[in-house]
């Protein structure tokens, strides 16, 4: 069963996702207003600007998993742990050879986390409430990520 999602967690989710919106919003260059009083600290390239926070964001979630594997027993926990590194592992080793292919891996990354919170709260590793609140933050994630590969 899916509970309801603490208000604090989703509160602090939704405001992870700032910065993903943000980039995108830069990317679509919304923000090209001659005379617009924005601080340049918050201008900059969208692109660069995802990288950087979802490389910071896909293995900080591993190391949520991680967590989570501290509730297995056994056999699970081997594998729960084992699988709880695999994003950090991904952004390691496929951080991509230019903006195009980073995002490209970013998106492939966040997808397969997606994969294995499911797993996990199948498993009962998780609260009841962990899977509604993650497809719902990847889905603004990787549509984010879209636009800097795509537009």
């Amino acid at each position: 069963m899916i509970g309801r999602i603490p208000a604090a967690a989703l509160l602090l989710g939704l405001a992870g996702l700032i910065p993903f919106i943000w980039a995108a919003l830069l990317v679509l260059d919304l923000f090209a207003v001659p005379d617009w009083p924005i601080p340049q600290v918050l201008l900059g390239e969208g692109r660069l600007i995802m990288i950087r926070y979802g490389g910071i964001i896909l293995p900080f979630m591993s190391g949520v998993l991680f967590g989570f594997a501290t509730n297995a027993r056994g056999v699970q926990s081997v594998a729960a742990y084992a699988l709880s590194v695999l994003p950090a592992l991904w952004w390691f080793f496929m951080p991509g050879s230019g903006m195009t292919s980073a995002l490209t891996n970013l998106a492939t990354g966040f997808i397969g986390l997606l994969l294995l919170d499911y797993a996990f709260f199948r498993w009962g590793l998780t609260p009841s409430w962990w899977i509604a609140l993650r497809v719902q933050l990847t889905v603004v994630v990787v549509l984010c990520l879209c636009v800097g590969i795509f537009l």
